[in-house]
């Protein structure tokens, strides 16, 4: 399926995805994407060893926020770089997204729940269960423009012997309504709005393909088709996995991937374009800085940035 090296004596990283090949110069920069990057791009280490990088956030002063989740906080990467600690105590924050308010909502683990963050208090929580039992433990989420809010909850590892935990695809509407959307989906995990919000997508990472759901002009879910094929998909002790985690968008509805195989780039057709493939596995990815041209991608304790041709949606969030 690929063929990649990252250390010395590698001169390429060849990618084979659904029959095309796409060539990087050298480790440590981009492959050709038309309108996405130039061949040659470097991608440069923000900063590494922290404690589980998830759940990038643009902010509109160019500055980016991502949860160190094993860490329970979550951090700021200034626009030139530098790193501080923007909220010590996050409550157990995988993902973050800025609702129609302008609050900054996490997908909470401590106490599995949606929530708005406080700088001064514990987080004012959402919702935290489905008719009558607790949420699993969610993992990603994306606001809409409407005041919607919807997530993926993976649920946890059953014990030995234990049937497995339900999962599901949930929409938490502006009145604090929870409606599930999907519960057939073997591993939700990112999940993704289009630049119209028209459409929902949501990486499986026990599945071959990322999903997408069409949306009505209220938000409201119509039917799921398959969207995007993903490379790399395998057998492995633990099940089917494709690796694919976190999601972001761009202006023109190209939707990026972060999977075991690197950043996939999918047209809005859904059409490979190509693999940009990083020192470490990338976990989730967003596009922030001063116009939004950044692509930053966290994964196993590091955070990157990569110059691109393109930007993200110019709203709240990514």
């Amino acid at each position: 399926m690929s063929k990649a090296g990252i250390g010395p004596g590698w001169a390429m990283v060849t990618v084979l995805l659904s029959g095309a090949v796409f060539a990087q110069d050298k480790p440590g920069t981009t492959p050709a994407i038309s309108g996405v990057v130039v061949a040659g791009t470097a991608i440069e280490i923000v900063k590494e060893g922290f404690d589980g990088t998830e759940g990038p956030l643009p902010q509109a002063d160019g500055s980016l926020l991502f949860t160190e989740n094993r860490a329970n906080r979550v951090v700021r990467v200034a626009p030139d770089g530098s790193t501080s600690v923007w909220l010590a105590a996050s409550g157990g924050a995988n993902a973050l997204a800025v609702n129609s308010k302008g609050e900054i909502v996490a997908a909470l683990t401590e106490k599995p729940a949606i929530g708005v963050l406080k700088k001064d208090a514990a987080p004012k929580v959402l919702a935290q269960e489905f008719e009558g039992k607790p949420l699993n433990r969610p993992n990603d989420l994306t606001a809409g423009r409407l005041g919607q809010i919807y997530f993926t909850d993976p649920g946890v590892a059953a014990a030995a012997g234990e049937a497995p935990k339900p999962t599901a695809v949930y929409q938490l509407a502006a009145d604090g309504k929870l409606t599930r959307i999907a519960d057939d989906i073997r591993r939700p995990n990112g999940i993704a709005l289009s630049p119209d919000e028209r459409t929902l997508y949501v990486a499986n990472t026990a599945g071959e393909w990322v999903l997408a759901f069409d949306l009505d002009s209220k938000g409201a879910v119509k039917a799921k088709r398959d969207f995007a094929k993903l490379a790399g998909f395998r057998q492995t002790e633990t099940g089917p996995s494709s690796g694919a985690d976190g999601l972001a968008v761009d202006d023109k509805g190209r939707l990026y991937v972060a999977t075991t195989a690197g950043v996939q780039v999918f047209s809005p057709r859904g059409e490979a374009l190509g693999i940009i493939v990083l020192p470490k596995a990338p976990q989730n990815l967003a596009f922030a800085g001063k116009d939004r041209s950044a692509l930053y991608v966290v994964g196993r304790g590091s955070v990157y940035r990569i110059a691109t041709q393109t930007r993200g949606p110019q709203r709240a969030g990514k």
